[in-house]
């Protein structure tokens, strides 16, 4: 592996990350290249220094750990971020990974696999805690079949389409509205539709109906405002 991973770790708590920073002092690869202690802060500094991986808490002051993803994601694609939570609900590992997560792991883990799963997501892989992966693929299958059976009672329109594309990609209700050249009323009122139709009740629902359809694919890098 050339050169070592530089690493920001982004978590409120400064025992638990002088804890991280101890575990990396053992491996020769990895470099602790900075700290974060709110979510808007955590985009600063990965803005600033532009580490590979990023070791992020979804509970996080000022924006939360998944609304940070988002932002790091869309400044610099390349960074890998790693949910490293206390969490094991559902709804954070999916908007975890609709936000551009590689991975999504508990704090329980032990740090020989972590540093294992750092080197896994420098390489390209996702990773989500064993514990979760068996609920992810359900819901995967779920929102399939749901996509199935209101694709054979009421198919979206041109318009509609268009709106949950981008929603795929990971924009939110102004950028979309901005895209289109809509209001942000008519998004929403386009969204509700888009909700009613795919049997589903959340954005993240709806991209995933997209994405397993092939109505959208995932961007590495999201629509621009």
């Amino acid at each position: 592996m050339a050169g070592k991973i530089r690493i920001l770790i982004a978590d409120d708590h400064r025992l638990f990350r002088q804890g991280l920073r101890h575990v990396f002092e053992t491996c020769e690869q990895i470099e602790v290249v900075g700290e974060a202690e709110t979510g808007r802060q955590a985009v600063m500094v990965a803005r600033r220094l532009r580490p590979d991986v990023v070791l992020m808490d979804i509970n996080m002051p000022d924006l939360d750990g998944v609304q940070a993803t988002h932002l790091i994601s869309e400044i610099n694609p390349a960074c890998r971020v790693i949910i490293l939570t206390m969490y094991r609900r559902d709804q954070y590992v999916f908007e975890a990974i609709k936000a551009g997560a590689r991975g999504y792991l508990l704090k329980d883990i032990d740090e020989h696999q972590l540093i294992e799963a750092i080197f896994a997501v420098q390489r390209g892989e996702a990773l989500v805690d064993p514990s979760l992966a068996a609920r992810l693929l359900d819901e995967f299958r779920r929102i399939s079949s749901q996509a199935n059976t209101a694709s054979s009672q009421e198919a979206l329109s041109e318009g509609e389409m268009q709106v949950l594309r981008l929603v795929a990609q990971g924009a939110d209700n102004k950028t979309v509205a901005e895209q289109l050249n809509l209001s942000e009323r008519t998004v929403a009122n386009r969204l509700s539709e888009i909700y009613r139709k795919l049997h589903v009740n959340s954005r993240t629902q709806a991209a995933l109906v997209a994405l397993r359809k092939g109505w959208a694919k995932l961007e590495e890098d999201p629509p621009k405002k």
